[in-house]
């Protein structure tokens, strides 16, 4: 943990939800709630940047109502304040057909983002009718998940990490949760030295080393953990509010 600046500002809060801000329930402990809360007192901005769409990250920024920017589907789309679309990322249609192609033939589960809804275990009868913002793989057979994770790399047309360390997530090439927060603090006149970065998972790596502080949650992968700044407890033990209590407040 030599690696720390004890001198650097925090001014935006970036959580992921997932692992870190949510507890196994998927709930937003007291604890988290409460540092959040006083975060927001004292002019810190608190910004969700998850891999989930909007649909089902709205409501938790709802409960604890956040009036900053939403980073979702890991940088695939932003929203401001109003929640109105500020940028969007598309995995083309014939790539998200080719990937369902994949689940097919190793006979693996999946899901998929689309700009309308999340399709899981089941794709609409025409994949070019919509527009695509992620592409998951659920894989429980680790031979399988090589070969696959050898293909997507082979393409070179994709961003690639996970939520779990079962899963595989696609976004288009260059497109990660750094990228958008860079957007938002670009926004907000903010640098992403003063930003604090928390989180578990692949999928959470990019933010992690590009924010001035990036923090591992204890629940954390090992590769997070190993990348991260500073460490902090699990998102059973309110790891997000210790975070925000010794870095911000």
């Amino acid at each position: 943990m030599d690696k720390l600046k004890k001198d650097v500002e925090i001014k935006l809060v970036a959580l992921d939800m997932d692992g870190t801000l949510l507890n196994r329930k998927g709930q937003i402990s007291e604890a988290n709630r409460q540092a959040i809360i006083e975060a927001k007192e004292k002019g810190i901005f608190v910004v969700l940047s998850t891999g989930r769409s909007l649909i089902t990250s709205q409501e938790h920024a709802d409960a604890l109502e956040l009036n900053s920017y939403l980073v979702t589907v890991n940088g695939s789309e932003i929203w401001d304040e109003k929640r109105e679309l500020v940028e969007r990322n598309l995995v083309k249609s014939e790539l998200v057909e080719w990937m369902w192609g994949l689940t097919q033939q190793h006979k693996t589960k999946f899901w998929a983002i689309s700009t309308e809804r999340n399709f899981h275990g089941e794709m609409p009868e025409d994949i070019h009718q919509f527009e695509w913002l992620k592409f998951g793989f659920d894989i429980d057979d680790d031979g399988a998940r090589e070969i696959i994770l050898k293909e997507l790399e082979t393409k070179g047309e994709f961003e690639l990490s996970n939520s779990t360390l079962k899963n595989i997530e696609v976004n288009p090439a260059g497109i990660n949760k750094a990228k958008g927060l860079g957007v938002v603090c670009a926004r907000l006149g903010i640098e992403m030295k003063n930003v604090m970065a928390v989180g578990d998972s692949r999928n959470d790596l990019a933010m992690i080393k590009e924010a001035g502080l990036g923090v591992a949650m204890g629940n954390a992968q090992d590769i997070v953990k190993e990348t991260a700044d500073w460490v902090t407890a699990t998102n059973e033990e309110d790891g997000v509010a210790k975070a925000i209590r010794e870095w911000v407040l």
